[in-house]
């Protein structure tokens, strides 16, 4: 299924979301996922996120699919019971977790991150540490309008001055305080040099 969807005729870009589906997550930053889906639905770019309908997760599909976006969701089996599954995305179902994120990075041409837990970490460090590898050189972008990244950001600049992180590194990802700010900030991207391989996507 998800061959099927990586070789329909690209016209457009495609923005992976990645965003947490937890329950609990605060009034703000549901409205904030929001605000993220209806600004990329008003552009007319599809969407691929993780496929939730809960949380951040769901908050940002509602509103692209009302705004009459195109959405799909990457969902690996077993992961969410059916009921929190969007029933209103198209769904592509893979194996694994490692699947997911491939498949999310074919279909992406742009990474937009909103608040989430240690999935959302697992796949923006994954993101990041390919882009670094070769294996791709697009964009990350955090919006974060409360400083809810903002010791990651400095986890990787911390990890820069000790020599852990290539200095080009930073140039892969830009942090904007609000929706509306997204696209902007991917004016002119011209990404970095990777600093290893390049590697390909077969060997992730």
């Amino acid at each position: 299924m998800a061959a099927s969807v990586g070789h329909r005729p690209r016209l457009t870009v495609m923005i992976c979301v990645f965003a947490g589906s937890s329950r609990g997550a605060p009034d703000d930053d549901l409205g904030l996922a929001s605000r993220l889906g209806a600004v990329l639905a008003a552009h007319g770019d599809p969407i691929v996120y993780g496929g939730g309908a809960t949380g951040c997760m769901g908050a940002m599909a509602d509103a692209a699919l009302a705004a009459g976006a195109h959405v799909i969701g990457v969902v690996p089996v077993g992961l969410f019971a059916v009921e929190e599954v969007h029933p209103d995305a198209e769904i592509v179902e893979v194996e694994s977790l490692h699947h997911r994120k491939q498949v999310m990075l074919e279909l992406a041409d742009t990474f937009v991150v909103l608040p989430g837990g240690l999935g959302t970490l697992d796949e923006v460090g994954e993101v990041l540490t390919w882009a670094q590898l070769g294996i791709h050189a697009k964009p990350t972008v955090f919006v974060d309008p409360d400083g809810y990244w903002a010791d990651l950001v400095h986890w990787i600049e911390h990890a820069i001055a000790r020599g852990y992180v290539s200095v080009p590194t930073r140039g892969f990802y830009r942090v904007v305080p609000d929706p509306d700010a997204v696209l902007p900030a991917l004016a002119g991207y011209a990404p970095p040099p990777a600093t290893r391989g390049p590697l390909s996507r077969e060997q992730t």
